[in-house]
């Protein structure tokens, strides 16, 4: 149910990284490592399930909204998710 906004003690921008504050020229990742790179935690950091399902659904609608801004990569195996990465004018 919605709340007033003055049921709350602060109210922040919705800020978001665009694809060049957050990842590196030269590295692709998976959504799950750019999950946890929206949220300022190592790509690789640990996290319970539960809340890496939380994280994907702010990463998925990022990944779409920053389409035109990011290459994608086959996944090694059929079992591993897909890489993306930030395209540079060289990729062009």
């Amino acid at each position: 149910m919605p709340r007033p906004k003055s049921d709350f003690e602060s109210l922040y921008p919705c800020d978001f990284y665009t694809p060049e504050e957050l990842l590196e020229n030269e590295q692709m990742y998976t959504v799950y490592e750019i999950a946890r790179l929206l949220q300022g935690l190592d790509p690789d950091a640990s996290i319970d399930e539960g809340v890496e399902d939380i994280l994907l659904d702010w990463a998925i609608p990022w990944i779409m909204r920053n389409a035109d801004e990011l290459l994608i990569a086959e996944p090694p195996t059929e079992e591993e998710p897909g890489y993306y990465g930030l395209k540079t004018e060289t990729d062009e």
